[in-house]
């Protein structure tokens, strides 16, 4: 069964327009964490805490997909930098909880201002059915990502057929 031509090269165009964004939205990271001084992965634990208010330094290794290692030398960089508590929980000695500074949240929002403005514009001028169709496209190309994640992390590494 032969597909429409214009949806075949309108899929083509959306593929594109997700690399694309894909790619600019890491090179963007990338901006904001040199201008913050910091790596990419401090900031993905910055903006996690940010969202979650405080996490566990294993549920900070699963969202940055870290090492453990890693993450201990992550937190206590930004301990000493000022942007992160970490306390041990008292429930269970042996787990750190990690939160956000809440002095720090307006430095760290500030590289993102005029970007966040020009998202609300853009946003203005969609149809509530327009927003809900990309709520639910953002929330299965997640589900996905965290689908791959998981595979990867796994060590599956096999290609499936077409």
């Amino acid at each position: 069964m032969s597909q429409d031509p214009a949806r075949t090269s309108a899929i083509g165009d959306l593929m594109r327009a997700g690399r694309e964004m894909s790619r600019l939205s890491m090179v963007f990271r990338y901006a904001i964490a040199e201008r913050l001084g910091l790596t990419v992965s401090d900031l993905e634990c910055l903006d996690h805490l940010a969202d979650v208010g405080s996490a566990t330094a294993g549920q900070v290794a699963e969202r940055t997909n870290l090492t453990t290692g890693a993450v201990t030398s992550m937190l206590r960089r930004l301990q000493q930098a000022g942007y992160v508590t970490a306390e041990r929980d008292p429930a269970d000695r042996r787990r750190v909880i990690v939160s956000l500074r809440p002095e720090r949240i307006a430095e760290l929002r500030r590289p993102y201002e005029r970007f966040a403005e020009g998202t609300a514009r853009l946003i203005e001028g969609y149809s509530a059915e327009e927003v809900a169709l990309l709520v639910r496209h953002y929330d299965h190309m997640q589900a996905m990502y965290h689908a791959e994640l998981d595979r990867l992390r796994c060590g599956d590494t096999a290609q499936r057929s077409a």
